[in-house]
């Protein structure tokens, strides 16, 4: 048999997932109305999936959300009644500005900072893109 016709063949035995599995999903918010407030209780488990820190995730979660916010034990407590697809969006808005390579897609990243500008640096592909969000 030549090339393509074994490359057709182990593509055909290969199962589907392969090709359509994606490594990196970001939790989603686990949590419940309390009173006039908001509490997420898989906070950490979020933090610890994007890999950053947990008072930065916070800060951003907060500013977005635009309303005032505090760390109880492992709960994100939110000053305010908020649905949880739009807790949902914001976690992935930060995942896509401050997780995800650009280049690459992979959330194998880590935030430098040279002077006044912050960089998304990956580790995989070794792109380096400055962060045009602040925090």
């Amino acid at each position: 048999m030549d090339y393509e016709k074994l490359l057709d063949k182990a593509r055909k035995e290969l199962p589907e997932a392969v090709f359509t599995a994606e490594r990196f999903e970001v939790p989603k918010v686990k949590g419940h109305i309390e009173g006039n407030k908001t509490v997420i209780s898989n906070f950490n488990q979020i933090v610890t999936t994007l890999r950053r820190d947990i008072q930065q995730v916070m800060k951003f979660i907060l500013k977005e959300l635009a309303t005032p916010g505090e760390m109880r034990r492992s709960n994100l407590i939110l000053g305010r009644k908020i649905s949880a697809s739009m807790i949902n969006e914001k976690i992935n808005k930060y995942a896509r500005t401050f997780v995800l390579c650009s280049e690459c897609g992979k959330p194998d990243t880590k935030i430098l900072k040279e002077g006044n500008v912050s960089f998304l640096k990956c580790l995989a592909c070794g792109a380096k893109h400055p962060i045009k969000s602040k925090i």
